[in-house]
């Protein structure tokens, strides 16, 4: 079914551009309607995600291990957010992957244009998504590509400019580094829920597991109080690690009915659960809804990697998560089946995984 959608359904505008344009007001087709814009139950108070050092999860002392465990099953269970320190990724790595992305969404138009993508794939440098007709857009640039499986890869859909901080190398060892990561994260959630430390990422596929990167451009924008950097939703794959600019704010995370502003800390993942954990876990572990805010002084990059079962085998609740007393609340559905739902309404909040549950 993809492969029926070959174009976009009208001709695709760079966000950049309109921003970069001088212009005070911006275009009507990125003005939210008065519910959804950012200035409604927004909390900028001093709450934030839980910050976990998650170090001492390799070290020797059964305390500090336990501790870390119960932070990060909390953190799941009351947020579906967290940020992680002390993780192993080099900071320098982290430094040099957000600058290679802002280099490259600051060359000329006609450069990135040779990697504009399609709704075929999404890979490459895009400015939507979802094919709806009309829709109302986000206020932002980005660029897809595919990292796992390896025959996915295309190394010539990734960008080969600018070439001076070789970003395709950064790009590579980034990804090498967050899968890395992902699967320690992965051991910690399964062990929590209660179960062998591989049965999370047996679920996904064992080796054969999917990963993707989405690096986001949020332009300054003229108007940040009508329109969003990107609507509302939950994640549909498994697990999101994000690179966030720790320089700008932007990230919402929903809370109950306020939208609580991520307030990222210096060469954190920002890590959230998404829709297939959701389900595998038998709604134990939620994915949340969050969205992403604008401003009209300063750009913002973030990297995006999400972590994603293989995307063919069917994904349900572990059996050990089923009981009487907590039926099966999903039917089985494969990653691919889910994200073509996904892809064809764009971001709906919460309401994709919602409309999944078996009927009572």
């Amino acid at each position: 079914m993809m492969s029926n959608l070959q174009e976009w359904p009208e001709p695709i505008v760079r966000v950049q551009s309109l921003s970069e344009s001088g212009q005070h007001v911006i275009p009507s087709r990125y003005v939210k309607p008065p519910t959804e814009r950012p200035s409604k139950n927004s909390d900028f108070s001093d709450a934030n995600i839980p910050i976990i050092d998650i170090s001492g999860f390799y070290g020797d002392d059964d305390n500090l291990r336990l501790n870390t465990l119960n932070k990060i099953s909390m953190a799941c269970r009351e947020w579906g957010f967290f940020q992680v320190v002390n993780h192993g990724v080099s900071h320098d790595l982290m430094d040099r992957a957000r600058e290679a992305w802002r280099q490259f969404f600051h060359l000329p138009l006609e450069l990135k244009q040779v990697y504009a993508n399609s709704p075929k794939t999404y890979e490459g440098y895009g400015s939507r998504l979802g094919v709806d007709k009309g829709a109302i857009l986000d206020w932002s640039d980005y660029y897809f590509l595919h990292y796992l499986p390896s025959n996915l890869k295309n190394y010539n859909k990734w960008p080969g400019q600018p070439d001076y901080c070789r970003c395709r190398e950064v790009i590579d060892e980034y990804g090498k580094e967050l899968v890395r990561l992902a699967g320690r994260l992965m051991k910690i959630l399964s062990l929590n829920l209660g179960l062998g430390e591989d049965c999370l990422q047996n679920a996904f596929g064992g080796e054969h597991f999917g990963a993707c990167l989405r690096v986001n451009f949020y332009p300054k924008c003229p108007q940040p109080d009508l329109t969003l950097g990107l609507s509302s939703h939950s994640d549909p794959g498994g697990m999101t690690l994000l690179l966030p600019d720790d320089q700008v704010a932007g990230l919402q995370v929903r809370k109950g009915d306020n939208w609580i502003t991520v307030k990222p800390a210096k060469h954190a993942f920002i890590v959230n659960i998404g829709d297939q954990i959701q389900v595998l876990s038998n709604a134990n572990y939620k994915s949340v809804e969050h969205r992403v805010i604008v401003n009209s002084d300063m750009e913002r990059v973030s990297l995006a990697f999400f972590y994603n079962p293989k995307s063919d085998i069917p994904i349900e609740p572990v059996k050990e998560l089923v009981t009487p007393d907590k039926p099966s609340l999903y039917p089985p559905m494969t990653f691919d089946e889910y994200r073509l739902f996904i892809r064809l309404r764009g971001p709906k909040g919460k309401s994709q995984v919602e409309s999944l549950k078996s009927p009572r």
